[in-house]
């Protein structure tokens, strides 16, 4: 689908829309009657030969891409399909014959003469800076064809005004449309449903006239072959270069005299038939197309803007890219340009630095920092530019503050549960914020943290008693340590070593315990080896190996030259035939069966099992010496 930016780039100056001309100048030069063209193309008529269909699509799209408007009936004359106001919508002209005349296939013509349907359109494209119409097809008609017109959609639909003229033969009172949102008016002297009445007053319930009646007397006399049709030259070129077309132009002229008389002297019917020929063959010059410039890198302060420059040639209805160099001949526009789009916001400090935080020692201090814009509106911090803002907190030190002992109180839980123990409290040196001591440390006369207790005599009981826990069996990793736990009857002096089953109603501790003194790291771990891969002559086995952190995941902190081997050879011997008592010859003719090779069979394996048993081993011992 063609972006928005890439038909923006295919825009090019266009002239306002003008509008039909009222009359032909040639009318009354060829009756000499003094009369004039009525809108219906009749010399003196009174425009009754003929209809106006008009209408506006306004309807609302919502897709990109092409959507078709209006049709054009077989037929239609003084054609005039336009923009109410110029946008970045394009309109394209199409056959039902399914060939593009107009911006079909994603091209964008440039404007200009196009051929079609039997006619020739002018398409007209507004100017970009100077004009506020929009885009506008004009055809004289009459069509050969029913043409479609679409609009591709991008934007907002401005509205596109059509109209066109139909002889009264193929009244039609709405154009057919695949949209909705048109409204169609007739022309003067219609009824209110935009037909009009027939010639003696009666219209037909169909919708259709009758054709007058003309009384044979009035029939005017044959005319005798006085004229005859001539070529007098042709259409202008539809383009001024890059090979547009001209058509052949007949005329109806005296056959004695030559002279030009109105077509209505020649019979229509032997008028020649128009010629097709190319013109203006010769490429169009290059040209420089600009893109619009994209947004600005900046939202404030100096930024910088791009557009797209291509270097683009007309050719055959079509506007092509081509090598820069072809337009070498002309000044390139700037594709890069500076920009701003407002002044930046700036940082301001609105107050001083506050007290610090601590009366002695480090603490910190803060200040107020705030993103000011230009007008002096407090905005947002995202405004200003966040590498240069100023510190708003920052560290201060008060200097040294006195230390004192800092103590709780005597912990009431005896450390025995009879007879003597102790009772403890924690003590500290911290720096003392509200005292006026010198500064000096706490000093070496440290409050006491244990003092004694007692909670009265003790009787005889057994308990288990712990030993200290020995050494942990691994150097790193998880290992195990282990202590002595015994049975004791303690009483008020002395402990007594019972047997175990005299404290088995108690909660016997852990005797045993795992213990890690460090991290190991990674370290390679490894399987078993497997079975040999051969019972002799050289096979090999193999083991899996891999790099194990201290929580055995997987880890590459393994030294790869300490890696242990994860295959190696084995059974190196040679292999030894195994001697069968039963393995005889059945048959005389044993050594056709070994030069046949048919040993592999186990019926002849069998059957010459001697003769077959030698040539293996003779295979087998060969390839050992290799």
């Amino acid at each position: 689908m063609l972006s928005a930016l890439a038909l923006l780039l295919l825009l090019c100056l266009h002239t306002h829309v003008l509008p039909w001309p009222a009359q032909s100048p040639g009318c009354d030069e060829l009756l000499g009657s003094g009369k004039v063209l009525d809108k219906c193309g009749v010399c003196g008529g009174d425009n009754t030969a003929c209809r106006l269909v008009s209408g506006l699509f306004q309807h609302s799209l919502s897709k990109v891409g092409y959507h078709k408007i209006v049709e054009i009936p077989q037929g239609a004359t003084k054609i005039n399909i336009t923009e109410m106001v110029k946008s970045q919508n394009y309109l394209a002209l199409r056959s039902r014959s399914g060939r593009s005349i107009i911006n079909g296939n994603w091209a964008i013509d440039r404007p200009g003469k196009y051929e079609g349907g039997g006619t020739m359109f002018t398409y007209r494209r507004p100017n970009e800076i100077s004009s506020t119409a929009g885009e506008s097809f004009l055809a004289e008609g009459p069509t050969s064809e029913i043409l479609d017109v679409y609009m591709i959609y991008q934007q907002p639909n401005p509205r596109v005004h059509y109209e066109y003229i139909l002889p009264s033969e193929n009244s039609v009172s709405t154009p057919t449309n695949t949209e909705e949102g048109n409204t169609v008016t007739g022309v003067a002297g219609d009824d209110q449903y935009g037909r009009r009445p027939s010639q003696d007053g009666h219209e037909r319930t169909d919708g259709h006239r009758h054709p007058p009646h003309i009384p044979e007397s009035q029939v005017p006399p044959r005319r005798h072959r006085e004229h005859n049709w001539k070529l007098t030259g042709t259409t202008d070129c539809s383009v001024s270069c890059g090979r547009g077309i001209r058509h052949t132009v007949f005329g109806c002229v005296h056959r004695v005299t030559h002279e030009r008389v109105s077509d209505s002297h020649c019979d229509s019917a032997t008028k020649p038939s128009t010629q097709e020929e190319p013109c203006n063959v010769q490429p169009c010059p290059a040209f420089w197309d600009i893109g619009e410039w994209s947004e600005c890198s900046k939202t404030c302060g100096l930024g910088m803007q791009h557009r797209q420059i291509l270097c683009r040639q007309f050719y055959v209805n079509r506007t092509l890219t081509v090598p820069a160099k072809r337009c070498e001949h002309l000044e390139r526009p700037e594709s890069s340009s500076t920009c701003q789009l407002k002044i930046c916001s700036e940082w301001q400090i609105r107050s001083e630095w506050s007290s610090c935080s601590m009366p002695c020692g480090v603490g910190q201090r803060t200040r107020e920092v705030r993103c000011v814009s230009n007008v002096g509106d407090i905005v947002e911090d995202e405004e200003c530019n966040m590498n240069l803002r100023p510190r708003d907190i920052e560290n201060c030190d008060m200097g040294p503050c006195a230390k004192s002992w800092f103590y709780t109180d005597w912990g009431e839980q005896c450390s025995a549960d009879c007879g003597f123990g102790v009772r403890s409290r924690s003590v500290v040196c911290l720096s003392n914020l509200v005292s006026s001591v010198p500064l000096e440390g706490c000093g070496t006369e440290r409050p006491p943290q244990a003092q004694p207790c007692n909670t009265g005599p003790c009787e005889s009981r057994t308990e288990w008693f712990t030993g200290p826990w020995g050494q942990c069996s691994a150097e790193c990793g998880t290992g195990s340590q282990q202590r002595t736990v015994v049975c004791m009857m303690k009483s008020d002096d002395s402990y007594a070593v019972m047997p175990l089953y005299e404290c088995s109603s108690l909660d016997k501790p852990l005797s045993q315990q795992s213990c890690t003194l460090k991290a190991c790291g990674a370290k390679w771990y490894y399987t078993d080896w497997s079975a040999c891969s051969k019972t002799c002559e050289g096979g090999f086995r193999v083991r899996e190996v891999r790099c194990l952190s201290d929580d055995m995941m997987p880890s590459e902190g393994c030294e790869e030259q300490l890696k242990p081997e994860d295959k190696e050879e084995c059974n190196l011997d040679p292999c030894v035939p195994q001697i069968d008592e039963k393995c005889r010859d059945k048959y005389f003719n044993c050594n056709v069966v070994v030069q046949a090779r048919l040993c592999v069979y186990d019926y002849y394996k069998k059957a010459c099992c001697a003769s077959c048993a030698r040539v293996a081993q003779r295979q087998s011992t060969h390839r050992s010496y290799r």
